[in-house]
């Protein structure tokens, strides 16, 4: 009995250490590995870690736009995947502003196409159409097949 209370309270603080924990990687780590260990992180759906990865990717590539719109989609992604829709959006609008210049067609296209799906997506899961009941469409054919009649 005496060690269950001991474990308890044990395993609750490294779970939480664990949780709260901020990503440092050090300076000689490369873009691609970042961008592996932030892959890694979403794949065990820990998209704090994978953001921060990201942001480490960003600030560290400001003279690269390739992977600062890399680093900037999939932050969007990772807020879209928590369901923070206003967040996510602005992201992927940030995203396609950088595709409104001369410049576009050197940008990597697939975050262009992805930004515009995923923003489509946000606008049908934020305003569903609203469906009819049962009831009420059954209303609609009678009334319809009275005005045929008529």
């Amino acid at each position: 009995m005496k060690m269950k209370r001991l474990i308890l309270p044990l395993l609750t603080a490294v779970l939480f250490s664990a949780c709260a924990s901020t990503v440092s990687i050090s300076e000689d780590v490369t873009s691609a590995e970042i961008i592996q260990r932030a892959q890694e992180a979403m794949d065990r759906n820990r998209f704090k870690a994978a953001t921060q990865l990201y942001q480490i990717l960003h600030d560290r590539n400001r003279d690269n736009i390739d992977l600062m719109i890399t680093a900037e989609y999939h932050i969007a992604f990772i807020q879209y995947k928590q369901k923070k829709y206003n967040l996510a959006r602005d992201g992927f609008n940030g995203v396609l502003d950088y595709y409104n210049s001369p410049d576009e067609v050197f940008l990597p296209q697939h975050f262009k196409r992805l930004s515009q799906i995923v923003l489509n997506t946000i606008e049908v899961k934020t305003n569903p159409v609203p469906r009819k009941s049962k009831l009420q469409e059954r209303r609609e054919a009678r009334e319809q097949v009275a005005a045929e009649i008529e």
